[in-house]
């Protein structure tokens, strides 16, 4: 057993070898041809397969990142004088102005049921295997695959769901090409509920897989499928399901469902090293240098640092320049006096902690360690020309000035720190290449380290099971108990002898603190709007450059149109 759990697991990462996903303008529904039949046991494990890649690139692919993160108060893609302006495409993001011939309104539908679909062709022509062994497969590896295909099709249905909310629930792309009429949000939410709740028996423990486990749904990983699911069950139903959010967060943290540990390190998570156990990172997909590595993609992190911050700053010169997408949106007016909104200001509410580990310099220490999370400042390197050194710092693309990184946006061009600038204007369409401060949550160890781009992506971490029954207590009164689990993975943030962490009283916590936790915890990670829904504000609050939405309706987004003109069944979301 333990040899075909490691073989499977070699194989989940060869992969992520094919270097994204291919056939990207298919038909959602074209009908996957079955004409392969499955005649060893390697067909079989190909046939399992099929999903994971498209999985791993569905994390950032066709703007699912981008906007999620640009509609929400903490990152934003700012017009840089002319850069990313993009025909205001990021602008009608941040503004929630967005309509459905927006690209991303169908992109990210099709990154959705091609997952889908996948999944599904797999699991069943899983299905359809009668006798496993004459494959060269036990019952108990066919078990497992299948409910691994029922997990991460609900993976893709549950973000489906929280994008779109009205969709459709396909179980068949054998028999039928044609697409359905949408399910009412009732009938999805019991349909994923119920595929988590069956898929989890025939599920492996992390335990049994021992380090070969990353990119292989479990028990735990399912089970903190369904506490996303119930705790947002109130919006996406009307129906609050936080005994049920609070029972199976218990589970999870107990070990029922496998036993994980949290990080002692604020940057283990991300680090080379979070494809080992003991490791709070219970889903991840595997990522190397010479393979796939979707996180490190221009789609997401790579693009939220300045452009020579990666071979110059950081010495990582293996994917050249970056092109700077996102940073985070200031908090602070161009004289740097900070805005009276209570949302947004990222970087302001780290600074309320000032002792936190996380907001120093992004820096690389050699051996494959590093230090902080953001870039800003100056950013100085070694220049050598003709084997003489000398120091420098990084420049921009728009003159010859180095750039001050500052948490502001204006068009401070060559201005140095503290000199006031007489263009006061700050906005999404007016800023320059010193605006906004970057982000490194995957580090950049230099070339030639050998543990560069070698994180998994880690897309559950047992630190949101933690937040999540923190949730649950606060909004049920107990604040002392939210504040006691939110400081067990707060204290690896702080030095020892610190004063930050929350008093064990919990008086400190107020729905706006609850809020600015979950952002500085999960800050960048792609689910700040499905936060700022649940508690209320996404559409109600103001931010930097952002008033409130005239209603509801952006809470979800609407169908693009090439979506609904290949299947007239559906019906657009309210509103558009």
């Amino acid at each position: 057993m333990k040899n075909y759990k490691l073989y499977i697991s070699t194989l989940l990462l060869s992969a992520f070898s094919i270097g994204g996903c291919t056939k990207l303008d298919e038909q959602v529904y074209d009908k996957v041809d079955a004409a392969g039949f499955l005649t060893r046991r390697d067909d079989v494990i190909r046939a399992f397969l099929r999903p994971f890649e498209h999985g791993y690139w569905s994390i950032q692919g066709n703007e699912l990142y981008g906007v999620n993160e640009n509609s929400a108060d903490q990152v934003g893609t700012f017009n840089r004088q002319g850069d990313w302006q993009n025909g205001g495409y990021y602008q009608r993001m941040h503004y929630h102005t967005w309509t459905p011939t927006d690209g991303f309104t169908t992109g990210v539908w099709t990154n959705f049921y091609q997952g889908i679909v996948l999944a599904t062709n797999s699991l069943q022509d899983l299905e359809g295997i009668s006798e496993p062994s004459k494959l060269g497969v036990t019952p108990e590896e066919l078990t497992d695959f299948k409910s691994e295909l029922r997990t991460i099709r609900a993976w893709f249905y549950l973000r489906a769901f929280d994008f779109y909310r009205n969709i459709e629930i396909i179980t068949d792309v054998k028999n039928s090409t044609q697409g359905k009429p949408q399910s009412p949000p009732q009938e999805t939410f019991a349909f994923i509920e119920k595929e988590l709740l069956e898929a989890i028996p025939g599920l492996p423990i992390r335990d049994q897989l021992s380090n070969q486990g990353i990119g292989r749904w479990t028990k735990a990983g399912a089970a903190s499928l369904l506490a996303r699911l119930y705790l947002n069950a109130k919006v996406y139903t009307g129906t609050d399901k936080s005994v049920e959010c609070e029972a199976v967060c218990r589970d999870i943290i107990s070990g029922k469902y496998g036993n994980y540990a949290l990080d002692n390190r604020w940057d283990a998570p991300f680090d080379y090293t979070n494809v080992l156990g003991p490791s709070e990172v219970i889903y991840g997909f595997p990522g190397t240098l010479a393979r796939t590595h979707w996180q490190y993609d221009g789609g997401m992190y790579f693009n939220a640092l300045t452009y020579d911050a990666a071979p110059l700053y950081c010495g990582f010169t293996d994917f050249g320049q970056a092109n700077p997408k996102y940073a985070m949106q200031p908090g602070r007016d161009v004289d740097s006096v900070e805005y009276s909104f209570t949302l947004g200001k990222p970087f302001v509410k780290f600074q309320r902690y000032p002792d936190d580990l996380r907001l120093k310099k992004y820096k690389n220490l050699g051996n494959s360690t590093r230090e902080g999370m953001f870039l800003y400042g100056y950013l100085p390197f070694t220049r050598s020309t003709n084997g003489v050194s000398r120091p420098d710092t990084v420049r921009g693309n728009k003159g010859p000035y180095p750039l001050f990184i500052r948490d502001q946006v204006g068009l401070f061009l060559g201005t140095k720190p503290g000199t006031k600038i007489s263009d006061k204007e700050s906005n999404m369409n007016h800023a320059d290449h010193n605006s906004g401060v970057f982000f490194v949550k995957y580090p950049l160890y230099p070339t030639p380290d050998p543990n560069r781009i070698t994180s998994a992506y880690a897309e559950v971490r047992l630190s949101e099971i933690y937040y999540t029954l923190a949730e649950c207590l606060y909004r049920r009164g107990d604040k002392a108990g939210a504040a006691g689990l939110l400081n067990q993975v707060r204290k690896r943030n702080f030095p020892a002898g610190t004063t930050s962490l929350y008093l064990a009283d919990g008086s400190q916590l107020t729905d706006q603190e609850m809020l600015d936790e979950w952002g500085r915890e999960f800050f960048g990670e792609g689910r700040r709007r499905t936060d700022l829904i649940r508690w209320g504000v996404f559409n109600t609050g103001t931010w930097w450059d952002k008033k409130p939405d005239a209603d509801k309706h952006t809470e979800i987004f609407p169908i693009g149109r090439d979506i609904l003109n290949v299947n007239p069944q559906l019906k657009q979301n309210p509103g558009y």
